[in-house]
């Protein structure tokens, strides 16, 4: 029962962690209006809230080697409180952007103590774990629009004082829980950042292999989804209805992806997920049309959010307790990293005058292709796992 209500409370921690990085996204009109700054200044002060979540990862992993998991969990949250607090007291756009810098970085330390920790706290149950608590992440981002939507009647400030109230609140509860919940030592036994990290690179790469490009591309269809939506005759009112499809379907995919992680062979697994995104997204391209794009959003949706459950549980599963918590630091960190330039990959492109179908199909077809590669190596016992 004590695990259970610990589980609960890093649920409600993950997502705050998480719609501290995306509020900011909705609130873009009203930093425009109430700061008068432009477009470029407003799409920085959304930048710097990602590039604050890439920042801790690595130093995050060498501080698992010296302190509990659990502890730089409560750490995460206590940052998340005094930043969200620092963010809603803004009177100029440069204190905004220390603000969500520092709420990035919140979700940053999260991420890489809270993923480890749950698959020590439930090891027969990796997958199933990371699909529940990645579910709860993805329900902050349905909700994150609507949630400014309703701020904005009384303050904008209001949706940072409730993420500063709510984490301290949920950090507390997760201290207690902690305090009365017999922990695993497994963390114990990793204790040398470098060579646990070195150790494990042939998984790690293999890693970055299956997932790396799947999210690069993914980064850049989500930011401009609206956009090519619209390009498809779509108004800008149903384009974001479309976004919202896409983001709503994670939430289920999110559990059943990880309890399929638990079940099936992980790398076969992770290709088939990277090969049914890679479909999608080119029927995507293919298709025209209200009632059509609504149920290929919500394909594409299920299947890409399905992917990080079954990414964290390959990781998280295979990797032994002495190197768990400094390999999947630099897997994190690199992952982040090699999706952080999807949006602006793809903006080069479409302002170089391609069209966002073809520069779309293009990428499928290069996963497609990258899934055949892999399929014949893991054919042949030459990948990990």
């Amino acid at each position: 029962m004590t695990r259970r209500r610990l589980f609960a409370s890093l649920c409600g921690l993950v997502f705050l962690v998480n719609l501290a990085r995306i509020i900011f996204a909705p609130l873009v009109d009203v930093f425009i209006a109430r700061f008068s700054v432009g477009e470029a200044t407003v799409g920085l002060i959304v930048t710097l809230a990602w590039v604050g979540s890439a920042t801790p990862r690595l130093p995050t992993g060498l501080l698992l080697t010296r302190v509990p998991r659990h502890h730089v969990v409560l750490v995460s949250g206590t940052i998340l409180t005094v930043a969200s607090a620092f963010a809603a007291t803004a009177t100029t756009v440069r204190h905004l952007m220390v603000g969500a810098f520092l709420m990035g970085i919140a979700s940053g330390v999260y991420f890489v103590s809270a993923n480890p920790f749950l698959s020590e706290l439930y090891p027969d149950r990796v997958g199933r774990v990371m699909g529940i608590h990645g579910a709860a992440s993805q329900v902050a981002a349905v909700v994150a629009a609507p949630f400014v939507v309703l701020t904005l009647l009384v303050d904008w400030r209001l949706s940072l004082w409730a993420i500063a109230a709510g984490a301290a609140l949920v950090t507390i509860h997760t201290w207690i829980a902690a305090r009365r919940t017999d922990l695993p030592n497994a963390g114990r036994e990793d204790r040398n950042f470098v060579a646990g990290a070195l150790s494990e690179w042939r998984l790690i790469v293999t890693a970055l292999a299956i997932v790396g490009a799947t999210s690069f591309v993914w980064q850049g269809v989500f930011n401009f989804y609206e956009l090519y939506m619209q390009s498809k005759g779509l108004s800008k009112g149903a384009s974001g209805m479309m976004l919202t499809v896409v983001f709503a379907a994670g939430i289920p995919a999110f559990y059943f992806g990880g309890d399929l992680a638990d079940r099936l062979r992980p790398v076969p697994y992770l290709l088939g997920v990277v090969g049914a995104f890679a479909a999608s997204l080119l029927a995507l391209t293919a298709i025209e049309g209200l009632v059509a794009l609504i149920a290929m959003s919500a394909v594409v949706g299920f299947v890409i959010h399905a992917l990080f459950p079954a990414t964290d549980t390959y990781l998280l599963d295979t990797l032994p307790d002495s190197t768990r918590g400094s390999a999947y630091a630099v897997f994190s960190s690199s992952w982040m990293l090699a999706q952080a330039l999807g949006s602006y990959v793809l903006g080069v492109f479409i302002e170089g005058g391609y069209a966002y179908d073809q520069v779309f199909g293009t990428a499928a077809l290069f996963l497609g292709a990258s899934v055949v590669v892999l399929a014949l190596l893991d054919r042949t016992g030459r990948l990990p796992g």
